[in-house]
């Protein structure tokens, strides 16, 4: 009786502690409020930024930036390339900007400002599907150089995610000290 109780509640925390892994997030671009701007280094840049984060379908990014100066695009993967500001797909310019991921795949900003983007004021996000989200561990972003083809399969972000390292660890430990009390 007492490994039946205890087995209903390792499956109970495994599914409370899923469920909550996997809740849509707002992720402030950069991680801090003055990141969207010309980057002074290739470490700097909010590319390198996002391949450290994993991006869920219904997740948001949130930009804060001087809305006298600066607009966010959100573009084409080709306007991306080439820095094209001239027909974005959105155009935000309140200064401070929220945009739900709603489709997996890669998502293309680019800064409005003349020239910015030109300097590396742009970011890559990459959607994974919960399925990809799941099953899959680790795979790089894609490369802003790569062809302007439609993508075979969105690329999650590397597993070094405090999400899925958080979530796993705890649930180690958890079952861990459960079965050790069963056995």
């Amino acid at each position: 009786m007492a490994r039946l109780l205890l087995s209903s509640v390792v499956v109970g925390l495994i599914v409370l502690f899923s469920a909550g892994f996997s809740e849509a997030r707002d992720y402030l671009v950069g991680g801090k409020a003055d990141a969207w701007k010309i980057p002074t280094s290739d470490a700097d840049s909010l590319n390198h930024w996002a391949q450290n984060s994993r991006f869920l379908i219904g997740d948001s990014l949130v930009w804060q930036y001087d809305a006298a100066t600066d607009s966010v695009l959100q573009v084409t993967k080709r306007d991306y390339v080439t820095c094209n500001t001239s027909s974005p797909i959105e155009t935000y310019t309140g200064g401070q900007t929220k945009v739900k991921l709603e489709q997996y795949g890669p998502h293309y900003f680019i800064s409005g400002a003349q020239g910015h983007c030109e300097k590396g004021q742009k970011l890559i996000v990459v959607v994974i599907s919960d399925r990809h989200h799941r099953h899959i561990a680790v795979s790089p972003a894609p490369s802003p150089a790569e062809s302007d083809g439609p993508a075979a399969a969105p690329a999650p972000a590397p597993a070094s995610d405090a999400r899925s390292l958080s979530g796993g660890l705890f649930l180690t430990v958890a079952l861990g000290a459960v079965l050790g009390l069963i056995m």
